[in-house]
């Protein structure tokens, strides 16, 4: 069986975004499933528009996303030669001419068309003058004025297009740069490119590029055309939809798998699962479980997603994330059990990376900045006793461990004929300022007993310098 060979070729005119990026990972995917290739080629031929900016952060976000490549970066502006090359072999072989019309004459021409009730194009008027080249000429492609040209499209099914509704396209304009559709086919077919996965805003592009190939004589490769991904309005996806760039999501707090595995799922299942770890989407990712309607992009699913691969990822991973973030805020933190410990408290109750990292300020503060609503109701003079007396049961705790944390807890509880909530809200306001938090004998665990200590004996001491205040 041929080795498949997929490619994703982003122009360089703006940062990567959730389209381009599922785009990237289907053919991805599909490569990785079949143990096959896939090759990074930067569309770069409008100078204009075209930055080194938008080029490194296509770069980042592939990197972020863990999408590797076997093959590139190949860039088009690097290929001039070898597409004026191919352009030589069609104008040889008679399937290419020049053309000398201006584009005044082009738009008359197509006006004319229309005004006939006709498809507005090219009338074909330099056809079979065998004009030779010259300054201000064009070469056009001689596109078939007969019969069909079928694309055999892997998602959609047959797709037939009437040749005599092609037009006679540029593929060279006349400062000599090869159009879109030349350049492609060209590097697909030196690229040895099999398969094509892209948006389905690229059909009217195939049969275009499939008269290319068979004027080359090169085998056609499998083409699908990708649903388009819409709003929540079902419009196309925008800014205002939450089409960011891939980066603007990492900042965001959302982890690359969570990300992946969201727009895999915007045009692909596999029944109705709905988490998938990456390893899990290469063994799975199949063409034929591509849907074929557009997918809705949903801000609020996304989150959720985000929020169940932070509990599935594996702690020393987590670190690696929130450790910057941390470091950001002035928190001293470092890798190993203390942070690891830290994120096994927040991870389940955490949605992104920065609300986990917020969450995790009061492990690391010296001083704790008691929330004032939250002080006014369980720092009061009737609960510096209940304190007190939970200080000296933690302190004779021997071993200090979990068990040992509930046994000084009901201890206290018996004594002073209390309920857990009556202890527990003040001491978890005097550890973290709060009165939201993980678990209490979480905390005390992560903490340790001479922190847990101190931090009680400071809420204290507030409670006192308040009441004198």
């Amino acid at each position: 069986m041929e080795k498949i060979i997929t490619r994703f070729p982003p122009s360089p005119t703006g940062y990567l975004h959730v389209g381009g990026a599922r785009t990237a990972l289907f053919n991805w995917l599909y490569a990785r499933n079949m143990n096959g290739r896939f090759i990074l080629r930067i569309e770069d031929t409008d100078t204009e528009r075209s930055t080194q900016e938008s080029v490194d952060a296509i770069f980042e976000s592939l990197e972020w996303l863990g999408i590797d490549y076997d093959e590139g970066p190949y860039f088009q502006s690097r290929r001039f030669d070898i597409y004026k090359e191919y352009i030589q072999k069609l104008v040889d072989s008679d399937h290419a001419y020049f053309c000398t019309c201006s584009p005044e004459d082009v738009d008359a021409m197509r006006k004319e068309a229309m005004a006939a009730g006709r498809n507005p194009k090219y009338n074909g008027k330099c056809r079979d003058k065998n004009l030779p080249p010259s300054n201000n000429s064009v070469i056009r492609f001689k596109a078939p004025k007969t019969g069909t040209t079928i694309v055999e499209d892997v998602v959609k099914g047959n797709i037939v297009f009437q040749n005599n509704e092609l037009d006679d396209f540029i593929i060279q304009r006349s400062d000599g740069t090869s159009t879109y559709n030349l350049a492609v086919v060209v590097d697909d077919i030196t690229m040895n490119i099999n398969t094509i996965l892209r948006g389905d805003d690229h059909v009217n592009n195939t049969p275009k590029q499939i008269i290319l190939y068979k004027a080359f004589g090169s085998p056609l490769p499998v083409f699908g055309h990708l649903p388009m991904v819409l709003g929540s309005d079902k419009k196309r996806l925008s800014k205002r939809h939450g089409a960011m760039s891939v980066t603007e999501y990492r900042d965001m707090g959302y982890l690359p798998d969570a990300l992946l595995n969201y727009l895999v799922r915007l045009g692909w299942s596999y029944g109705d699962q709905e988490f998938f770890t990456k390893n899990e989407l290469i063994e799975k990712f199949t063409i034929k479980n591509i849907g074929k309607s557009s997918g809705v992009f949903d801000k609020d699913k996304l989150l959720a997603l985000n929020s169940e691969h932070i509990k599935q990822t594996s702690l020393s991973n987590m670190s690696r994330y929130l450790l910057p973030l941390l470091k950001e805020k002035g928190c001293a933190a470092e890798e190993g059990e203390f942070i690891e410990k830290v994120i096994s408290t927040l991870n389940t109750r955490s949605k992104t990376i920065p609300e986990m990292a917020e969450g995790a300020l009061f492990y690391y503060n010296e001083t704790i900045i008691y929330d004032e609503k939250a002080a006014k109701k369980n720092l009061k003079p009737s609960y510096v006793e209940t304190l007190k007396i939970l200080v000296k049961e933690i302190e004779s705790l021997d071993p200090f461990n979990e068990q040992n944390l509930e046994n000084a807890f009901k201890s206290v509880m018996e004594k002073l004929d209390l309920k857990f909530g009556k202890i527990a809200q003040p001491v978890r306001v005097a550890l973290t300022g709060s009165n939201v938090s993980p678990g209490i004998f979480e905390i005390i665990d992560v903490l340790g007993k001479e922190k847990t200590i101190t931090r009680i004996n400071d809420a204290i001491k507030f409670i006192h310098e308040k009441k004198t205040d």
